[in-house]
């Protein structure tokens, strides 16, 4: 048996949510947890774990709908001086739902969110860089 999917349930009204926006693909509502105040989840209604997973057209409506949301956010009033649309995809970039969404994330100066990475991070060489885009252009077939 699958665990039940809480973004499943608030899709199907059997879990509160603070809706800002629902059409026929996607809605955005108040994240439960928010990391900054406006913090919003984008989540298609129909249960997909991955973004990859999703059709091309209900991933990029889930982009630009989250636009969207960091314009209202702003107009809102809430601070922002920035923002983040972040999604986490698989256990190791940090997704702890597993039905696909886009967070919507205001930042602003000292918000105490970033990200790091290790400073032993080398250059790769424009001979690497080269072959690594090539392997990629074959398997996407944009050669």
């Amino acid at each position: 048996m699958t665990e039940p999917c809480v973004f499943c349930a608030i899709v199907a009204g059997e879990a509160p949510a603070s809706t800002i926006y629902r059409d026929d693909a996607v809605m955005a509502f108040m994240d439960i947890r928010p990391v900054n105040a406006g913090h919003v989840l984008v989540t298609p209604l129909k249960h997909e774990m991955s973004v990859l997973s999703l059709d091309d057209d209900t991933a990029s409506h889930m982009f630009t709908v989250g636009r969207r949301v960091a314009a209202a956010l702003k107009d809102a009033g809430v601070r922002l001086e920035g923002f983040n649309l972040f999604l986490a995809n698989g256990t190791v970039a940090g997704q702890t739902v597993f039905h696909a969404h886009l967070h919507v994330l205001p930042r602003f100066t000292g918000d105490g969110l970033g990200f790091t990475r290790n400073a032993n991070v080398r250059m790769p060489p424009q001979s690497e860089l080269d072959e690594t885009a090539e392997r990629i252009r074959r398997a996407g077939g944009w050669e």
